[in-house]
């Protein structure tokens, strides 16, 4: 059934062409069209416009019986992408956050088998049936906070069984659920307590093991390492992803969260779709970005809730660089995957205007998931991947309002979910 979005107050994020990316300037543009109307069929959208225009358009069309969307008073809005997340976990980690209250630092937790290591173990301690379940309710929640695509990281299994286990998991998600997700290896998350004192060998795993496996049963898109102090090294971290390479798994790099690793430089050097974090990046990084495909990603929430710096932004943009926003959202350092709160964060903590903001969370995330070709922005042929918000003042309101979810209807592959309740039933019932 087709759809009609009519009387929209304001239509926001309207591109003509299907470009990859906004980078400096061009951030701070969004195009708005008021009064409008947009059509959408067998989940594309096929055109849209000012109201004045629908009755031909739909004449046009040759399109009938079609299902009706009264948005009076509301902003349409392209659906979140959300281009960072570790959402498949097992239980939580509020024990860690309760420490870090009284004064102990994330490095601290992690050397007493807190961190990505709690996780680890409550990940295989954790049946795939029970980690899926658990999944599927932060699923329905980012759903219900307009998120369309998101990008699904392992990480939290560091052996090849349990590695597998959660890429099975996304696979089982993607299968199973309307959004856009794309899925991530991330094996070289943290090495594993029982190697610390033979870190080639987990090396070894990573490389020879776990990369051939999830590749012969297709289960990745992208290859990640967490390039940072503490972590895995610069050298590390080219071995891993030529692996990766060598198997099709497109590199994405977590980088400059703890320290200025050189993580920017390797993922500029071997093509990374992004290099995510960046607390610590300098004018060096930036330098190196510059002319990159590499988007630099920020997860404004992760350094809120940690106390970390938060990432120069603002320089970022004024060098021209097309800066994204993702959630982080994890157990560890970011439990939220609302982003609305992260434009917000945006606005709020790092300076960017709502306009950056929203081109941060919509088009040049997509590009971080190597999506924005159809996804990111309403243009003539992408995926219709619609927010319709409650009724609104303007536009600015939708950040400025920061505890609140003005999510109305969330409109999915051109079908609609009501939003609110997070109460989505998968495709498979």
């Amino acid at each position: 059934m087709p759809l009609l979005i009519k009387n929209i107050k304001g239509l926001a994020g309207v591109r003509e062409d299907s470009g990859l990316n906004a980078g400096g300037k061009e951030m701070s543009s969004v195009r708005i069209i008021e009064d409008a109307y947009l059509i959408a069929a067998d989940g594309i959208i096929t055109d849209f416009g000012k109201m004045a225009g629908m009755s031909s358009a739909i004449e046009k069309s040759s399109l009938t019986g079609f299902e009706i969307i009264d948005a009076s008073g509301c902003f349409v809005f392209p659906s979140f992408c959300d281009s960072h997340t570790h959402i498949v976990y097992a239980g939580s980690r509020e024990q860690e956050f309760s420490d870090r209250i009284r004064g102990l630092s994330y490095e601290e937790i992690a050397r007493r088998g807190g961190g990505i290591l709690n996780s680890a173990k409550r990940v295989h301690e954790t049946s795939e049936e029970d980690l899926y379940c658990q999944s599927v309710e932060r699923i329905r929640e980012i759903i219900a906070h307009g998120t369309g695509a998101v990008e699904i990281k392992s990480g939290y299994g560091l052996n090849t069984e349990d590695e597998l286990k959660m890429l099975r998991v996304i696979k089982r998600i993607r299968e199973s659920f309307p959004l856009e997700i794309r899925s991530t290896f991330l094996g070289a998350h943290a090495i594993p307590a029982g190697y610390r004192d033979d870190r080639e060998q987990y090396l070894s795993i990573v490389i020879n093991e776990m990369i051939p496996a999830l590749a012969a049963g297709e289960l990745a898109d992208f290859i990640d390492v967490f390039c940072d102090e503490g972590f895995f090294s610069v050298d590390e971290t080219e071995r891993i992803l030529m692996a990766g390479l060598k198997y099709g798994l497109l590199p994405k790099i977590h980088a400059n969260e703890i320290a200025n690793s050189g993580g920017v430089q390797a993922g500029v050097k071997y093509n990374a779709l992004s290099v995510d974090h960046l607390e610590r990046a300098g004018d060096e990084e930036i330098f190196c970005l510059k002319g990159s495909g590499t988007v630099p990603t920020l997860l404004p929430g992760s350094a809120f809730f940690l106390g970390l710096p938060d990432p120069p932004a603002r320089k970022m943009i004024d060098a021209g660089l097309p800066v994204a926003m993702a959630s982080d959202y994890n157990p560890g350092s970011s439990p939220s995957g609302n982003m609305k709160l992260v434009m917000s964060l945006g606005c709020i903590r790092l300076k960017m205007t709502p306009e950056e903001a929203f081109n941060a969370v919509t088009i040049n995330a997509a590009c971080a998931m190597g999506i924005s070709e159809t996804h990111g922005s309403v243009t003539k042929g992408k995926v219709a991947n619609l927010i319709v918000t409650l009724p609104l003042p303007s536009f600015y309101f939708f950040p400025y309002a920061y505890g609140s979810n003005l999510i109305g209807t969330l409109i999915l592959k051109g079908k609609i979910f009501p939003a609110g309740d997070g109460n989505y039933k998968s495709q498979q019932g």
